[in-house]
This record gives C-alpha cells, structure tokens and sequence, in this order.
C-alpha cells in the first residue's frame, strides 16, 4: 500500500524502504509541511477524546511533571435509565490545556480512521506490529522524565514545536523482559533541538530520550509516536519453545538423578532448531496474526459498493497454473486462475469502487470481492473508513 505518510518518512530520513529501521538515530522534515493538518489537528485529537468513553491509562493528562488524577476531567453521564457510561469532562480538561499540560492518547489507531490506514500501512511496510500514541502540550508543559523505549518509534511533529533530547543507548538492544534492568542513562547526547511542524524522526530501541515545551513560553506541541516493536532472536526462541510441545520428549518432567544424561534432549532440542528458522518464524507470525475489527458486510443494509482489503499484513498470493492460492491471518483461499487481476487489485491496500474495479479487470471483481469480504480479508468502505483514506491514499483504479 502506498501511503503519502510512509513517502514523507522515506524522504524526510533518507530512507529506502524498512531496512534502516532500528539502526540509528535519524532526524528530517517533509518536502509538504500541510501534509501534517490532514493526518491529524489538535482540535480533531480533542473532538476525538470528547465522542469516545475512555479510561485511565489509555487517556491520560500531565501537569508540572505528575499525572492528574482523573476525577479532576473525567464525569459518568448517565442515561434516564441510570445507565452510567465515563466520559472527558471536557470544560475541566479545557481548563488544563489552558494553563498547560500533557495529553496523551494511547492507541490512537483504535478511534481514527486515519491513524488506523496510516498503521496499517506501516505494518504492511515493516512486517511488523504498529500502534500510534499522540501527545499534545500547551503552553510550557513538560514531558516525560528521560527514559528510553523497549521498540523503536517514528515520531510525526504535526502541529507546533517542543524540544528534544536524545541519548544514546546504556545497554545494547534492551528487551522489555531482560536480564538487566538498564536505569542509568547514557551521557552521549545524540541530537537536541527543536520539533517543529513536519518535522519527523527516528529513535530506535534503547536510545534515552525526552521532550518538553519548558521554557519555549506559550504555545502548543502536537505530535504522535508510531511504535513498531520489532521480533528479535528471544521472539523466534519464545516461539520454538511452543513447538516444542508437540513432541514428547520435551513434555517429559526432568529427570532429576544425580548423573542423569540430557543428551537426548539436547539432540532434540538442536533438531528443533535446524527444522524451524528464523524465517519460518517470520512468515508464521505474520499469517498467525488476527483479522482486525471491521463492519461487516450485510446484504440486508444494502449492496457492496466499494472494499479495501483491511489484514494487518499483506496477503501473499500464489499461482498454482489452473488456481490461485490466498494467504491471510491464517487462511487459505483457492480461486480459479482468472481471479488474479481481480485479487491483485483488491488486495492492493487500496480502496476499490467495484463499478470501476469491473471495468478494469472483468465483471469478476464483484464476485470476488464478496468472497474476500465474506472471509473478513477485505472490509466494506464505509464512508468513516474511506475518510481515512483521503487526502493520503489513492484509489487502486484511479
């Protein structure tokens, strides 16, 4: 899927694709500054806080360096039916962002369309899981504290500027789960300076970093975090140790006799080893992933007008000579060989008008798009859907 947003980050860094992704620290800005109001807005960030009814610590508020406590903007609104739903009182959360202070939004991907096509994109990009957080202060709020993350972030300044300090790393590729707990921070300052509007960066794993708008004066500072957490040699080990299982050797309880032999367990083990690499690793992780939420398509609400093909990573597809086979999240779809330009054009990322998809390639491209639908590896475009979409991604037939 081609994303404007994944262009600008390729530029900005001088990137050639996810190669460099997690290697070093890297710092440019987008050749379209106005790019950024069409991601997202502070106002559209606080509009989405207000529709939604959200919980600590996915929405959360700073000031003076502390969280506030939620009762101070959170209310319950309730039903006449006493139904009691918690909600941003958004008259006191104005009055934080007024004075100063720190919002933060976790998971952003799961209440915007545009957020959601934007992470998507990235994963079809990296092979590997996204998630976007956005963080907008005011006036001379501060940040976090310095500290370092257990994945590597590209980080989208979208409205305003905030100072930054980055570090080098304290220990090599640090793990959330690790044999060292890594809280002294690194004396190497790698770059400081100023975000400002369009500007992007990329802070791989480990590297101490923090950020602030004290001391700039009055103001605003909106920027989000894509968080790509990439598989590591402990996650193919971590995935070896559940095939494991299927043989019996290692269900076995350990034998715990003085002198006991493990040589047989230890040949096993090696075994397991060779027949499962790396890479085997790689592409059942992307084909083990879920299917992501979607509306679902009924027939009863009307025909189906236009789909995009919605997995979490792209489906692979193979020519088999008379048929094609579709790999997705964990499925398998055999279709007649003259289904390829169809599948090929639905399965691009890309929304697809089937009225156009049609002309293109054959009046197969409904028939085949309602199967893809049926098994959840394309999504009907709704109109909030497509949203996400404009401005950002083209039509597969435009």
């Amino acid at each position: 899927m081609e994303h404007q947003l994944i262009n600008a980050i390729e530029a900005a860094l001088g990137w050639n694709g996810p190669g460099e992704l997690g290697k070093e620290f890297a710092r440019g800005s987008m050749s379209d500054p106005a790019l950024a109001a069409r991601i997202l807005t502070p106002n559209q960030l606080l509009d989405i806080v207000m529709r939604r009814s959200l919980n600590r610590p996915q929405f959360r508020c700073f000031q003076k360096g502390e969280e506030v406590h939620p009762a101070i903007y959170y209310t319950d609104v309730v039903s006449p039916r006493g139904q009691s739903i918690p909600t941003v009182n958004m008259r006191s959360l104005g009055r934080l962002v007024g004075e100063g202070a720190t919002l933060i939004l976790d998971q952003l991907n799961v209440f915007d369309p545009t957020m959601e096509v934007a992470c998507r994109a990235l994963q079809w990009w990296s092979h590997e899981r996204v998630q976007v957080n956005a963080y907008l202060t005011t006036n001379d709020a501060s940040g976090f504290p310095l500290h370092w993350d257990d994945h590597d972030v590209v980080i989208v300044q979208l409205a305003g500027e905030k100072a930054w300090e980055v570090r080098g790393t304290s220990r090599t590729a640090p793990l959330y789960r690790d044999a060292d707990p890594n809280t002294t921070p690194s004396e190497e300052i790698v770059w400081s300076g100023i975000m400002r509007t369009g500007d992007i960066m990329h802070i791989p794993r480990g590297h101490w970093h923090r950020a602030t708008r004290t001391g700039i004066g009055s103001g605003k500072s909106l920027h989000v975090t894509f968080g790509i957490t990439q598989r590591t040699g402990a996650s193919w080990l971590a995935w070896l140790a559940d095939w494991c299982r299927e043989r019996e050797i290692f269900r076995h309880d350990l034998d715990r006799t003085p002198g006991a032999s493990s040589d047989a367990l230890t040949e096993a083990a090696v075994q397991l080893v060779g027949e499962r690499s790396p890479a085997d690793f790689l592409s059942a992780y992307e084909q083990q992933t879920t299917l992501p939420r979607h509306v679902p398509y009924l027939d009863v609400l009307g025909p189906l007008e236009a789909v995009v093909c919605t997995t979490r990573f792209r489906p692979e597809i193979k020519e088999n000579g008379d048929t094609v086979d579709v790999l997705a999240s964990g499925k398998r779809l055999t279709l007649a060989a003259k289904a390829l330009p169809a599948l090929r054009l639905l399965l691009s990322g890309r929304p697809v008008p089937l009225d156009q998809a049609a002309a293109v390639v054959g009046a197969e491209a409904v028939e085949v798009a309602e199967i893809l639908v049926k098994e959840e590896i394309c999504a009907t475009l709704t109109p909030e859907l497509s949203s996400g979409y404009t401005g950002l991604v083209t039509s597969a037939v435009s």
